[in-house]
């Protein structure tokens, strides 16, 4: 597995290695070794959770509190999403910084977002099919959510697809308003 670093610490972008022959093509989705030596992250993950999405459908910014606060291995079945990870760690020095990536099919990248983190995603096309594994189990007391266009963060959002929101991420509040991370 390639993993790499990207601008908020903890959060990996994982690649796996993929065998292509004539048959098609094999490769570990998920190696709980090669996990724990790209991330350093131990913990096992409970569940898993998945989601099918149309062009444009937004899910998120969501995450957990402690003590139910998780971490998410995310990964796309069929599709493409934009993937975002925002640290909403208030004594954290990457408070309000995020970072996102584009996750497919095709080409099979994985992003870990670790406890600490809002999460959520844009589908690019019709028919996206979301997989994430998680770390801690889910608690409705401890959910929360900030709005997917807060101007704090400047999520650099598609601007070409127009954002489908569910009634509840519509009305999340912006991150001033928000229960967070200490």
């Amino acid at each position: 597995m390639k993993s790499t670093p990207l601008a908020l610490p903890g959060v990996m972008l994982l690649e796996p290695v993929v065998y292509d022959d004539a048959r098609g093509h094999f490769f570990e989705s998920f190696n709980a070794a090669a996990f724990v030596a790209a991330t350093g992250h131990a913990a096992p993950f409970i569940q898993d959770n998945q989601s099918r999405s149309h062009k444009g459908v937004v899910r998120g910014l969501h995450f957990q509190l402690p003590p139910f606060a998780q971490g998410k291995l995310v990964r796309v079945l069929t599709g493409a999403i934009f993937d975002v990870a925002v640290d909403i760690r208030r004594s954290s020095p990457h408070f309000g910084r995020w970072v996102g990536e584009v996750l497919s099919a095709e080409n099979r990248r994985q992003l870990w977002v670790p406890p600490g983190f809002a999460h959520g995603f844009m589908a690019l096309r019709d028919d996206t099919t979301v997989l994430y594994k998680v770390d801690a189990p889910y608690s409705r007391a401890a959910e929360g959510a900030i709005r997917w266009d807060d101007p704090t963060f400047g999520i650099d959002w598609p601007a070409s697809i127009a954002p489908i929101l569910s009634e509840k991420d519509a009305a999340a509040p912006l991150l001033g308003a928000a229960s967070l991370f200490d």
